[in-house]
């Protein structure tokens, strides 16, 4: 699965920074049916973790009502240089990653 995400690269010590991502995923919900008339099996990204330094930071619990390509943003405060690492995982099983690092200064 293909992943944008978007985290500042540097932050003063303390500040509250936006991160984003953006997930390519079809978000399949079990009740569309494809050109033959047959369903397509339901696939949606289950879980989203991020994790800041190796602190779990924000979890998302997705469902069938979440859109194609979901597109999550959240708030975090700048507390030490590190690096964000976001995990996810969909109903086949299949997973994905993306990391950045930020640089915070005092």
């Amino acid at each position: 699965m293909l992943a944008r995400i978007e985290v500042p690269r540097q932050a003063r010590r303390g500040e509250i920074i936006l991160l984003r991502i953006a997930i390519q995923h079809p978000m399949e919900t079990g009740y569309r049916p494809d050109n033959f008339g047959r369903r397509i099996a339901k696939n949606v990204i289950n879980n989203l973790v991020c994790r800041y330094n190796g602190v779990e930071v924000f979890r998302a619990e997705m469902g069938s009502g979440m859109s194609a390509n979901p597109l999550l943003q959240f708030h975090a405060l700048a507390e030490a240089s590190g690096e964000f690492v976001f995990e996810w995982v969909d109903d086949s099983g299949e997973r994905g990653s993306e990391r950045a690092a930020i640089t915070v200064s005092a």
